[in-house]
Formats: structure tokens, sequence, C-alpha cells
């Protein structure tokens, strides 16, 4: 986060991508920088029941070209800067690798993406959060739910005691997260607080 805040210290006009339901906090830290601050829920999109088809084979599953055609429609190369958050650790696994490609192309050349990996020793029970910017180096963590009628965790998992939990959907290890982000110029790991890692690519 720290990384980021220079980045965003920047006096020129940067378009953020914030992947998170919409925080007053965040949109006044970045209007208050001189930015254009974007967002969009997609955690929340990808539990939208309608998303949910019969695959040839009879089983459930989510139709990830609506998901693409109805989320993440930006022209390419618009955003300076994207703040994942924990995205990829708690959507829909068929989602994860398109919706990382999507960001890839909506980024500039040389722009920066944040996101957050749990370490193994988080757990599979870990709450998700969202975060808001409070300062340059404090970020405020709001416990989030999903959506009453659509919640799965791993697969072959049990239900969490709190049935509005998102579940932990994988742990990521370095050389996957290297592997997810491998179309971009640069990554940096960043171990921090609470069996998190932050994880810092450059387009």
């Amino acid at each position: 986060m720290a990384e980021l805040a220079r980045i965003l210290a920047c006096p020129e006009t940067l378009c953020v991508l914030d992947i998170g339901s919409t925080s007053a906090t965040n949109i006044r830290f970045l209007t208050e920088l001189g930015h254009k601050p974007y967002s969009e829920d997609l955690l929340g999109a990808s539990t939208d029941p309608s998303l949910m088809v019969r695959d040839e084979l009879g089983q459930m599953s989510l139709d990830g070209k609506r998901f693409l055609s109805e989320n993440l429609t930006y022209p390419a190369a618009h955003f300076d800067v994207v703040m994942c958050w924990n995205l990829a650790d708690y959507m829909d696994e068929t989602l994860v690798k398109p919706v990382v490609a999507r960001l890839w192309s909506a980024l500039k050349p040389g722009g920066a993406l944040l996101a957050f990996f749990h370490t193994q020793e988080a757990g599979i029970d870990a709450p998700c959060y969202r975060y808001h910017i409070v300062s340059p180096d404090t970020l405020e963590m709001q416990h989030i739910e999903a959506r009453q009628d659509q919640r799965k965790g791993p697969v072959g998992s049990t239900q969490n005691a709190n049935p509005g939990a998102f579940r932990l959907q994988r742990v990521f290890n370095n050389r996957h997260i290297e592997n997810l982000f491998r179309d971009f110029g640069s990554i940096k790991f960043f171990l921090t607080r609470d069996n998190i890692r932050e994880v810092l690519v450059v387009r």
C-alpha cells in the first residue's frame, strides 16, 4: 500500500479503479488527491444467481462469458491504477484468470495493480473484508458478506457457521501468483500482518 501511495502522490490526474462496493472513504481520498475514481463491485456481481447455468453434463456452473460481458467493460489502456484488494481469493475460480486478463487490458502500459492474497496460515474461514483508505499508510477493514441466495465455498468444503460469509476459495502460493500475473511487466511481494501478502504488479 505504501508503494501504491507513492504512485497516487503523482501531481497528474490518474484514473483509478477500485474493485469493491462503493466506498465514500476511498472516493474522498482519491478525489482529494485530484484523481478520477471508478468503483465496481466484482465480487458482489459474481454472486448474482442468474449467472448460474446448467452445463452439458447437467452440472450448475457460472456463466463467465456473460459475467465479462456485463462487468469490466472499459476501453483498453484506460486506468493508471487498479486496487484489486482480495478479489482473487474469494471469487469463483473460473473467473479469476479471465478477470486478471481483462484488468491487464484495462491498465495503461506502466499502470499498477495492487492485490492482497492470504497465506496458508489464514485458514479456510478467513473473513472477507472491504478495504477503506484512511490515509496513505492506514486501511480500515469492514467485514462484508455474500448475497443470501448464493454462497459457496471451495469444492468439497462444508458451509461456514456464518451462512452469509464469503468463503476463501483457495490460497495462492508465490508461484501461483506469479503465473496469474505472468503477462505483467513486474511483480513485487510484501508480507504484511494478518497472514496477508500484498502484491504490486505493473503492466
